[in-house]
């Protein structure tokens, strides 16, 4: 996705909850991309809440992040 070249950017695309939880705690995302054509606007809701509500847990996802950062 373009929004990850740009420096200090982590998007991730989710389409339910789980996913919006799973992208937060992983990747420390940072935006959250929802595909409007293809989920619900309740759906849509409840994945920023779970977004908004999970914190990044750090540990072995940490060398990832560092892997995907910008220089």
């Amino acid at each position: 996705m373009t929004a990850n070249k740009h420096q200090g950017i982590r998007a991730g695309i989710a389409w339910a909850p789980e996913l919006a939880k799973l992208t937060r705690q992983h990747n420390n995302a940072n935006i959250l991309c929802l595909p409007a054509r293809f989920i619900s606007l309740a759906v849509a809701k409840e994945c920023v809440t779970a977004f908004i509500d999970t914190a990044f847990e750090g540990g072995r996802h940490q060398n990832r992040v560092n892997k995907i950062s910008c220089p």
